[in-house]
């Protein structure tokens, strides 16, 4: 297995990236909140991995940080969620913001990330829930309620904001502007252009 790879940054996409390490280039698969943390193109980065072995390709997962992949790794232990899923979740939901969907019991932000449904959502609480608070990990109170009442509207203008490479940061922080100013009624086009103005 490939723990981690140090290398300069030859390409980054929001989802891929490639590290050229030793005259050889990885090609590896990456969250958004991943992406963010990239820095510039020819920049040296380390990305922590994870190596999915399937019958048809061996595929590279990155994170900026091992607490994120420690976090990849519980997702990926639950039954139904697979590589592609968990890296999905992390674009988008923070890890810390993830973690306390969790331990909140939070069906409602989790099932807003594309593709899990309430079974799954319930699946992964019941399946993570208990194994992060022996690990000591607990709920904060002080985390943002906005993110909690999961609106997907939002977390879509800043999957666009992020991939037309405005910071994450400062995407975040037009977007919740401007929803708290215009309110909620907005579509996912409306609240990309006014971001961009």
């Amino acid at each position: 297995m490939i723990a981690y790879i140090i290398g300069k940054v030859a390409h980054k996409d929001p989802t891929l990236t490639i590290l050229e390490a030793n005259g050889i280039g990885y090609e590896i698969h990456v969250s958004l909140y991943t992406s963010t943390a990239l820095p510039k193109l020819g920049e040296s980065f380390k990305l922590h991995t994870y190596q999915h072995i399937r019958e048809d390709a061996h595929v590279l997962y990155g994170f900026g940080n091992p607490d994120e992949k420690e976090l990849f790794l519980d997702l990926i232990s639950v039954s139904g969620i697979g590589p592609n899923t968990a890296l999905t979740m992390l674009s988008t939901l923070s890890p810390a913001e993830l973690r306390q969907a969790i331990l909140m019991e939070n069906i409602k932000a989790i099932q807003s990330i594309k593709g899990i449904g309430g079974k799954t959502a319930q699946r992964v609480i019941l399946e993570l829930r208990d194994k992060m608070k022996k690990a000591g990990i607990m709920a904060q109170a002080d985390m943002p309620s906005y993110r909690m009442s999961a609106n997907p509207i939002r977390d879509e203008a800043l999957a666009a904001l992020v991939t037309l490479g405005i910071p994450k940061p400062a995407a975040e922080k037009s977007l919740d502007t401007i929803l708290k100013r215009e309110g909620e009624d907005l579509s996912v086009e409306q609240l990309i252009r006014l971001a961009l103005k």
